[in-house]
């Protein structure tokens, strides 16, 4: 009696249940309309929002406490503290964007599943989180930038080149966060990062006070902090002067982008494809 060989079964490797996709460079840009057009619908409420907590803190403390603090590097304390508070607001931004929104379109909305059942690959899906939350930076920078401007606390056209470096500033904090994004169980495990890594790197990255007032090795650790590099580069355009050592700041935010999401990227398809 004849017996049928049959070919062995080969189990398809699990890269293989995304689907691969050609690589392209403007394949995120749907990706970006369509948060776009969703955030559109409460656009006005949004960014009053963004713009509230980091108005007040910088109105009550800079001129509240700045009354009685001396001048620094020649300008009031309020006009130190308006930059410092854009660059906190632009990280902000970013970051809650990356985080609880993301997640909410990656894991509770399944929005990311539905986008990947058409042409676009999970790069594009990514790349559209991380250019749509810096986006979200801008518009909170840029508002805050507006306003402090009317109040008289830039001085001259130096102070528009702040716009790219706020958007190179919510690009790092963009990519950042999506990694934490693709670690993370539920919303709750959010607040770790902002208690361990956001809320010390404010206090260290000269936002409130000049980084030479903390000891040699924690001033050392702030300044090699992405936080600290928008600082540099803000805080001087809006006192109309050009920053120091600009290219290595640039630099410095555009590598933790490229190298932030490159992890984000490789953590999150290894999450969804558990």
């Amino acid at each position: 009696m004849a017996v049928c060989s049959l070919p062995p079964i080969r189990h398809r490797p699990m890269s293989a249940t995304l689907p691969a996709h050609r690589p392209n460079p403007l394949g995120f840009l749907p990706v970006w309309q369509r948060n776009f057009l969703v955030w559109r619908k409460l656009a006005l409420p949004s960014i009053l929002g963004n713009l509230a907590d980091p108005l007040i803190y910088m109105l009550g403390l800079g001129y509240g406490l700045g009354a009685m603090l001396p001048s620094i590097d020649g300008q009031p304390y309020v006009a130190f503290l308006a930059a410092g508070t854009v660059c906190a607001s632009t990280m902000n931004a970013a970051t809650f964007e990356a985080l609880y929104s993301a997640f909410s379109r990656m894991h509770v909305q399944k929005t990311w599943d539905a986008i990947l059942n058409t042409p676009l690959g999970l790069a594009d899906v990514v790349a559209g989180e991380l250019f749509w939350a810096a986006t979200k930076s801008l518009f909170s920078g840029a508002a805050i930038l507006i306003v402090i401007t009317g109040m008289g606390l830039t001085n001259g056209p130096l102070a528009l080149w702040a716009l790219p470096a706020i958007v190179l500033t919510g690009l790092a904090f963009a990519a950042l966060g999506l990694i934490w994004n693709a670690l993370a169980p539920s919303y709750d495990f959010f607040m770790y990062y902002f208690t361990l890594f956001i809320t010390p790197m404010t206090l260290i990255s000269g936002v409130f006070f000049p980084t030479d007032q903390l000891p040699g090795w924690l001033a050392a650790v702030g300044q090699w902090l992405p936080l600290a590099q928008g600082v540099a580069l803000i805080r001087p355009l809006l006192a109309g002067q050009v920053p120091a050592d600009a290219l290595i700041h640039i630099m410095a935010l555009l590598t933790t982008t490229a190298v932030a999401f490159a992890i984000a990227l490789r953590l999150t398809r290894r999450r969804l494809l558990k």
